[in-house]
């Protein structure tokens, strides 16, 4: 790296550590990270296992209408992504597929390269099974293909970033004191009904904060969450639930 790109790798680590809550670490590294990469375009996205489908893109130099055109129709139309998200390494686009090949795809002429997207290296980010997010780097035509120094340095970031990730989705998974009511009243069996009647609030906004646990914890449905809660020695008994009103 030159002395310049030693300095903005330092400041992306830095950036990284101190990321404040409430920021995602993705958007807010992603252009230093396409720099260091020497790329010319950058996205993420975050896999949901609940949608089965990636979501909450952040993009570098790409048009956002050409990342909602992969939200709604490339991600199911995708010929490498599956491939490379199974390796959980940095890994070039080249050797999952074929360039020829590639360059026939749906993929590659209608969504890529309306953005002068042409050679890529991913990376993805799992903690425990769970996917927390991913880097794709891109470069256009009239550039070189990324190479070893390339790898090397996404495998590094993607530690820090991994890291930056984690600490965020633990502070993102925490409930709020009525989410923690309605999870701990899932757990003890209770239908929805139930809980609005015991709480004595709106069956839709028992939905709300039901979905909202679901969400923060990662959870495919009311089994998992009723498990996540019950691990935790903070639910709240039926018997000294508050009817405060949301």
């Amino acid at each position: 790296m030159t002395s310049d790109e030693l300095v903005l790798f330092g400041e992306l680590i830095g950036m990284l550590e101190t990321c404040a809550e409430g920021v995602d670490p993705r958007a807010a590294v992603l252009e230093r990270i396409a720099i260091l990469m020497r790329a010319d375009f950058a996205a993420s996205c975050v896999w949901s296992d609940q949608t089965n489908s990636f979501r909450n893109q952040v993009g570098y130099n790409m048009d956002a209408d050409n990342l909602k055109r992969y939200e709604d129709w490339y991600q199911f139309n995708d010929p490498i992504t599956g491939e490379l998200k199974r390796r959980r390494k940095p890994t070039l686009v080249d050797e999952v597929i074929d360039r020829a090949e590639f360059e026939r795809t749906e993929f590659f002429n209608d969504f890529l390269s309306r953005d002068g997207l042409y050679y890529g290296v991913n990376t993805f980010l799992v903690e425990n099974g769970r996917d927390l997010g991913d880097l794709r780097i891109w470069r256009g035509r009239a550039a070189s293909n990324f190479g070893e120094r390339e790898l090397v340095l996404l495998d590094v970031i993607g530690r820090f970033l991994k890291a930056a990730l984690v600490k965020r989705s633990s502070l993102a998974a925490r409930l709020t004191p009525r989410e923690m009511q309605v999870a701990g009243l899932v757990a003890r069996g209770c239908t929805d009904r139930d809980i609005a009647r015991i709480l004595g609030i709106g069956f839709g906004t028992v939905r709300t904060h039901l979905n909202n646990a679901l969400e923060k914890r990662h959870c495919a449905n009311r089994a998992e969450l009723a498990v996540s809660v019950a691990r935790e020695s903070s639910i709240i008994g039926t018997e000294s639930l508050s009817r405060d009103e949301d």
